[in-house]
């Protein structure tokens, strides 16, 4: 492991302790943000956390986060690499108390997720992915050990939804599927821990046909592209990062074994424009 994925799994974990703090209060201090998205006091007291641990344990590397304020494109486009951050992904989930949520922090360099960490609080699970070494850990209990994806065929298929998000382009899609696979089974999850599952072999597929943001899911693709996976948009290329003045993600898909058919598959997928 290296240094820097040291230095982002340490600030990952103090963020996750301060946000387990606020867990324990019956009042997380809910506000509306102006995307009708809920911001609380542990996603302010993790960004805080985190942005100043990156900037003291790796200055000189500018950091966007998901509560910054304003940083205009004109600004960052001229970065050649930036940690980009979820302090709290999954904040529905953090005030359901349904403990799939999870902090995200993603080392972008030119575009790509080279480097990722997704911390997982309530369970102390910690996946990291370096692309630069094409290694991909997650550690439970202590022990840390490689994952990595896993191959398929058309016997089964396991996909992973959204726990709030899906709506008639999900059906369509599982739709498609059903008429190209023997059988599926369906897992819904909150927050980046989706992608994990991919990442960690656990599932094969995970279609994303709604809106998402650039901090919600870097981290996590840098894990999924060390395991040997990939996250790419609906027409299959790679998500790329930092290329426009929103932030906003194109619809995507998760794959886990890149050398299976998908898009004789996918192609199959009638998608809606955005």
């Amino acid at each position: 492991m290296t240094e820097l994925i040291k230095v982002m799994c340490a600030v990952a974990r103090d963020a996750g302790a301060a946000i387990l703090q606020v867990y324990g209060d019956e009042d997380f201090g809910v506000q509306t943000k102006s995307d009708n998205s809920p911001l609380t006091r542990a996603d302010l007291a993790a960004h805080n956390i985190i942005v100043e641990g990156l900037q003291k344990r790796a200055p000189g590397i500018p950091v966007l986060s998901e509560e910054s304020d304003g940083i205009s494109f004109a600004e960052r486009s001229s970065w050649d690499q930036y940690f980009l951050v979820d302090p709290l992904d999954g904040t529905k989930e953090f005030i359901n108390r349904n403990g799939e949520f999870t902090v995200n922090i993603a080392l972008i360099e030119k575009g790509v997720p080279m480097r990722g960490v997704v911390f997982v609080p309530v369970k102390d699970v910690m996946y990291t992915g370096d692309q630069h070494e094409g290694i991909a850990t997650v550690t439970r209990e202590g022990e840390t050990g490689s994952i990595q994806v896993r191959k398929l065929d058309r016997a089964s298929l396991t996909v992973v939804a959204s726990r709030r998000h899906g709506g008639e382009a999900l059906e369509a899609c599982l739709s498609v599927l059903r008429e190209n696979f023997s059988s599926i089974d369906t897992t819904n999850m909150g927050s980046s821990l989706k992608l994990c599952l991919i990442a960690e072999g656990e599932a094969d597929l995970y279609p994303r046909l709604a809106p998402t943001s650039e901090w919600d899911t870097a981290a996590a693709q840098a894990v999924v592209e060390a395991a040997g996976g990939k996250v790419v948009d609906v027409e299959l290329k790679e998500l790329r990062y930092n290329t426009k003045d929103n932030i906003l993600n194109p619809f995507f898909y998760v794959i886990g074994d890149t050398e299976f058919d998908w898009n004789g598959v996918l192609s199959q997928v009638v998608v809606l424009p955005e």
